[in-house]
This record gives structure tokens, C-alpha cells and sequence, in this order.
């Protein structure tokens, strides 16, 4: 969305008013309901498991998928990653999104026992992201579309989620985190003449962090069940958590006066609208240790009706009709001890759309959402020893493919130039490959 002045929208009915204010914003080209963590995974592993392995997976991602997890490795770690996912989003066979996703992500772990005189273990993590390798922190996007634009893909605003965790009893560990996200607010004041020529601006932009709570508890069954025997629960692990749900929000409060045709008090205009929104999201999963293998089986619930109550508010899409539904996604993953040193990961994912099934149409705003089936494979490489280093250090990548499936979607517009309603009829398809990379460093 190009930057254009306030007043240029004057002769446009009051939704187009809203939405030109939003040029007080760093936005991008796409509206999108979905963030990277969720929609793709974080590490290497999380991707090419289709996070089907991100339950259990003790990496500093922990901190987001379950923070539990961070106790069943007890060495620290630094980590640095990148993400990038090229998008070939079709309506009709026409592309109409292929912006790629690109994320440069940093992650820490440490054990903190040493603070306490029992000296009980209690690790401490944070992982953040930010998109375009650092070059958009806020990128904030709410629009409508004529052509149709898809709902759970596009960038991805800043990422930050801190957490720590501890083990409870034999074989049960709990964790706690927070993922930070921004709600902004932004008031301009100004006059200005027909020319677009601006005086005496006021502009005041401000942004708070809001707080969402992420909890988990991993157990392995045979230490908590067995202790002193050895049974075949031992190589059984299950895990839960919750994800509380969160999203960007921005609110604008714009006044310009033109002397000689808008008089004080000006002409005023409000716009509240979010982006980026994740459901709260619940996830259970079960792995069993094969030995040289692991296979891991994840069910993830996905609370999507929650978003009718945050978009009554909403001026941009709040009017739309978007009736989203509760999905559960299975997820599947089985990684191979290829050697001493390298790890082969293969998983798979079936994603419901979160639009509801019988929806056909989402006035002005027209998302469009399908059925995705999702493919990952990944290798990772525990060097054990590198000269003139003393600690482990571990090397990921992992790939993702998305395939949608087709729907039909109506588009429809309030603008009274349009000749009929529904004025167009689209069909969803398209591919989104996911490449994943990081290191890690064990101390």
C-alpha cells in the first residue's frame, strides 16, 4: 500500500477514508490472519517435522511450542536461524501473492540453578524473529481486496517469546513463557489545502507490548510410571500445551482541517483493525524412541471462532462476514539416526482452512482460504568436535512444502460502481516451499 496525503480520499465514502489513514503505517501489499511460527514452524526441525516434532523438541523454539521442553536437555545453547518462503498464491490460476517471508532469528538457552542455594535445575530461554532479515519490525498490513487475498499467509511481524522451565517429579517437567506482540496507536492532526500542501502537523505514534501466556508439561511415561524397572514405557514420551491466542492491532485517530471547505473542528476519521492473528491453540502429542529412530504424532486444536469477537471492533473487516471455524490438525513426524552425527527428518501435516466450510464470501474484504497439505524434510549434524571450539555445535535445514486444495469463493464489494454482487467467482490454489537454516552452539 503506497503512502499517499490524508485529504486525497476525501471524495470517497467512509470505508475508503479508513483505509487511506492507514497510510500513516509501514504496511505491506497483504493482509493476513497467520504468523510465521504457526503457519511454517520455527527451526529447521519444527519445519521439516511440520512441527510435529516441535512439542518435544528441546531446542531454544521450545520457548513457543511448549516451554516444558527446555528441561530435557540440560546443556545451554545459542542459536542463530533464517527463514524464507516463496509463495505462489492463485485465484483462478493468476497469481496473485508471491512476496517471499524472510526471517533472520535469534535464540538463547541457559540454566540458571546456579541462583538458587538448592541448585535445583530451572532453564531460561527467549527466541525472537524479525522479518526481512531485520529490515521490517512492524510490518503491519489491513486491507480489503478486489481480487481476493488469502488469510493465513504474509509476513510476519516481530517475534519475541521468553520463558523458563523446571522438572517437577521423576520424569515430569513444566514450563511457562510469554509471547510479546504490539498494539499500536497513532493520532494525526493537520491542515491542509486542496493541493495536498500540509501546516502544522501533529503526529504522535505510540506502541504498548501486550503479554500471551504459553504453558506446557512433558512427561516420560516409564521414569514417572517404572522408575526402577526397566518396561516399555520408558521410551514413551507425551507432552501438552497452550497457546494463547494473540495479535498485532493498530489504532489511528486522523483530524485534518481544509479552511474554506472542512472548518474547524476538521473532519475526523477512526481506524481499529488488527493483523497476524493466532488462535489460542492447544497441542497434545506422543513420541516413542525406537532406538536409531523416533516417530512422533502430534494433535493440534486450533481455536479460530474466538476471532468473531476481536474483529467487532474492527472498522476494515469487522463488517465483512468472516466466519472462521475450529480446526484440528494432525501432525506426523519420524526422524533417523543416520550415524553418530546426522539426523534425517521427515513429517507431514493436514491443515483444515479456518474459514468455515460453507463460506462463500467476505464482503469488501474477500479472503480466501483452502485445505493444505503440508511435507517437510530436514537433516541435522551434531558435530561433537571442532578445532580451536570447545562445545558442540549443531548445523539444520529443513524444507516445507504447502499445497492448497481448490474452493470457490465469491468475491462481493459494497462500492456502487460495481454492477452486480457477487461480481467475480475465484478458485483457490497455489504452493508455498519453506527453507530453513541455523547453528547452534552447546555450552
Amino acid at each position: 500500500m503506497s503512502p499517499k496525503p490524508l485529504f486525497s480520499a476525501l471524495n470517497c465514502g467512509k470505508k475508503n477514508l479508513c483505509i487511506s489513514a492507514l497510510a500513516l503505517l509501514p504496511a505491506i501489499s497483504f493482509a493476513n490472519m497467520g504468523n510465521s511460527p504457526s503457519t511454517y514452524g520455527l527451526l529447521p526441525t519444527d519445519i521439516a517435522s511440520a512441527q510435529a516434532m516441535s512439542i518435544f523438541n528441546s531446542q531454544t523454539s521450545a520457548v513457543y511450542y511448549n516451554p516444558a521442553a527446555l528441561a530435557q536437555d540440560e546443556r545451554g545453547e545459542l542459536n542463530l536461524g533464517m527463514l524464507h518462503a516463496d509463495h505462489d498464491l492463485k485465484a483462478n490460476g493468476k497469481t496473485i501473492y508471491n512476496s517471499p517471508s524472510q526471517q533472520v532469528q535469534i535464540g538463547m538457552k541457559t540454566d540458571l540453578s546456579d541462583l538458587t542455594d538448592s541448585h535445583h535445575p530451572i532453564y531460561f530461554a527467549f527466541m525472537a524473529g524479525v522479518e526481512k532479515y531485520g529490515g521490517e519490525m512492524m510490518s503491519f498490513s489491513s486491507s480489503t481486496s478486489n481480487h481476493g487475498q488469502y488469510m493465513q499467509y504474509g509476513r510476519q511481524p516481530l517475534f519475541l517469546s521468553l520463558g523458563g522451565a523446571t522438572k517437577l517429579w521423576r520424569g515430569i517437567d513444566a514450563g511457562v513463557a510469554l509471547r510479546t506482540t504490539l498494539h499500536s496507536t497513532a493520532t494525526l492532526k493537520t491542515y491542509t489545502d486542496l493541493a495536498g500542501n500540509m501546516d502544522y502537523e501533529e503526529l504522535d505514534v505510540s506502541a504498548e507490548p501486550v503479554l500471551r501466556p504459553i504453558v506446557g508439561v512433558s512427561m516420560n511415561v516409564g521414569e514417572t510410571f517404572c522408575p526402577d524397572t526397566s518396561c516399555w514405557m520408558d521410551n514413551l514420551d507425551v507432552a501438552l500445551s497452550y497457546r494463547g491466542r494473540s495479535n498485532t492491532k493498530m489504532k489511528i485517530d486522523a483530524n485534518t482541517t481544509i479552511p474554506g471547505t472542512i472548518p474547524d473542528p476538521g473532519l475526523s476519521l477512526a481506524v481499529v483493525t488488527l493483523d497476524s492473528f493466532q488462535p489460542d491453540i492447544t497441542a497434545l502429542g506422543v513420541k516413542y524412541d525406537l532406538g536409531e529412530s523416533r516417530i512422533a504424532a502430534t494433535l493440534e486444536y486450533q481455536a479460530w471462532q474466538r476471532l468473531n469477537k476481536e474483529l467487532e471492533k474492527d472498522t476494515i473487516k469487522g463488517d465483512a462476514g468472516i466466519y472462521p471455524q475450529d480446526i484440528v490438525i494432525p501432525r506426523l513426524a519420524v526422524e533417523f539416526d543416520l550415524d553418530d552425527i546426522f539426523t534425517l527428518t521427515l513429517g507431514a501435516a493436514y491443515e483444515k482452512a479456518a474459514l468455515h466450510k460453507d463460506l462463500r464470501s467476505t464482503l469488501n474484504v474477500n479472503y480466501l482460504d483452502a485445505n493444505k497439505t503440508i511435507a517437510g524434510i530436514g537433516l541435522a549434524a551434531e558435530l561433537p568436535k571442532i578445532t580451536g571450539i570447545a562445545k558442540p555445535i549443531r548445523l539444520d535445514v529443513g524444507y516445507q512444502y504447502h499445497n492448497l486444495s481448490k474452493r470457490n469463493f465469491d468475491l462481493t464489494s459494497t462500492d456502487p460502481a460495481t454492477p452486480a454482487n457477487p461480481y467475480g467467482r475465484v478458485q483457490t490454489s497455489g504452493d508455498v516451499h519453506v527453507f530453513s537454516g541455523s547453528i547452534t552452539m552447546k555450552f
